[in-house]
């Protein structure tokens, strides 16, 4: 099947050679010019000719496969199908053709939603991007990861998967890794698929400890990783690691970035707008970037921060509404990539909000549902709200507006989160929570946090 097609050749040749698929230099030296092309940031034409089409893409070094810039994380879609359906349609309409999900995204629901949407068009049409999501330790046991991973093969319909990755490696260090994909010879298994063409192009996700970060790459002569996957935006590229905690050696994205490009391994990007906060900021900093660039949203400067580095494949967005599609199409058709002068603006920018006292969620959701119905990621997102809307933090008891912002602040969590049910209030401290998150937030913690203002007179 997919082992006889033409467009893994080559990345066997480079895997036969010692290479790997993913070796940049390698793939240089085979065919410099091609492969140096393949990094400009200008778009390609489409084979049907769709005049609608602008789209900018990346070559897959291993493959020469060509990857559209926006990435569709299919995450966040709605529950109807029909208007999963839409959206994939005006995306692939207008370009996109990557398309990323996992086995536990809307509560198991996701693939099957992706498989039915995208199996509508002829299969070279898109890439699909999956996931070992093996968290559970039942499922570190061989046979049951594997059901996993077959079971993928059939919600999304198809023979082979894209881009296949270890979910989320690193959050709990490398005991974790060794559960996970190690010890139980999981790794071998999908190295093996990998070879047999059931998997194109083999990588992971990154959340957290840098040291597995490392061990992955430096491991790249016997792993041969296609791509990986890794937080990074322009308020993480030197701000990431302020985070850091005891138990999370975080690094800045600059440092993961770089590591991944001097490995030749491409880059895949999550969380371009750092959950939201990239796209909604204080009124100051939205006047600096609105006054160079008055017609685009604040979304568009994030997403044209990551495309201008070559090194990056795709930039997931996790679309839900088709005004956001619009506009991240938009953004990408052509890319145009950011000058020195806003680079140096955003830098400048990251700076001001690297000091605000916001909670790190990037409203993945992974740690939901909570088992006693606190939103979790609704009271971290209006949390960090108002402190973006400056009325966090409140000033003193005893200064002229500290009441107005205090009933500001409960009025505002009222209109975010109107059943009281879902607030911080509910939280019981049972931490059910902690080994979810990827972030690795000490979320009963930052849940106080939320409640102490509410309950200070």
């Amino acid at each position: 099947m997919s082992d006889k097609k033409s467009d893994l050749s080559r990345r066997q040749f480079l895997q036969k050679l010692g290479l790997g698929a993913g070796a940049t230099l390698a793939a240089m030296a085979m065919d410099p010019l091609n492969v140096l092309a393949g990094n400009m940031t200008k778009p390609q034409a489409k084979a049907d000719g769709n005049a609608k089409n602008q789209m900018t893409y990346r070559v897959q070094h291993g493959t020469g496969e060509k990857i559209s810039l926006l990435g569709f994380g299919m995450m966040r879609l709605p529950d109807e199908q029909d208007e999963v359906d839409r959206l994939v349609d005006y995306a692939i309409e207008h370009g996109v053709n990557y398309f990323d999900t996992a086995p536990m995204y809307k509560g198991g629901r996701n693939e099957a939603q992706t498989g039915k949407a995208l199996s509508r068009y002829p299969r070279e049409k898109y890439f699909v991007a999956t996931k070992m999501s093996n968290y559970d330790n039942r499922l570190w046991q061989f046979d049951e990861a594997r059901k996993m991973y077959e079971k993928s093969f059939r919600e999304l319909r198809v023979d082979y998967i894209d881009y296949y990755l270890l979910h989320g490696i690193g959050g709990s260090g490398m005991d974790d890794l060794k559960h996970r994909f190690l010890d139980n010879g999981l790794l071998d298994f999908l190295l093996k698929e990998r070879e047999a063409g059931r998997i194109r192009h083999l990588g992971w996700s990154y959340h957290g400890n840098v040291e597995v970060f490392d061990f992955l790459l430096n491991h790249q002569d016997e792993y041969h990783w296609d791509f990986a996957q890794i937080q990074m935006n322009y308020l993480d590229w030197r701000h990431a690691s302020l985070n850091k905690r005891s138990w999370k050696r975080d690094a800045d994205a600059e440092y993961l970035y770089d590591k991944l490009e001097k490995t030749g391994v491409q880059a895949v990007v999550m969380e371009p707008l750092r959950g939201g906060s990239l796209a909604r900021m204080r009124d100051n900093l939205r006047e600096r970037l609105t006054a160079l660039r008055p017609n685009d949203s604040l979304a568009s400067w994030a997403f044209r921060w990551v495309g201008s580095h070559s090194n990056i494949l795709t930039t997931l967005s996790g679309m839900n509404q088709m005004e956001h599609l619009v506009d991240n199409i938009r953004t990408f058709s052509p890319l145009d990539p950011c000058t020195d002068a806003e680079n140096k603006l955003l830098e400048e920018i990251a700076d001001v909000m690297a000091g605000f006292p916001v909670i790190p969620c990037t409203t993945c959701h992974y740690c939901m549902p909570c088992p006693f119905g606190v939103d979790i990621p609704g009271n971290f997102s209006y949390y960090n709200e108002a402190v973006e809307q400056q009325i966090l933090p409140l000033p003193d008891k005893q200064s002229a507006d500290y009441m107005p912002r205090k009933q500001q602040f409960t009025e505002g969590l009222k209109k975010a989160l109107p059943d009281a049910a879902a607030w911080a209030t509910q939280c019981t401290d049972c931490e059910a929570c902690l080994t979810k998150c990827p972030q690795q937030i000490r979320i009963p913690n930052q849940m106080a946090r939320i409640v102490e203002v509410l309950r200070m007179r």
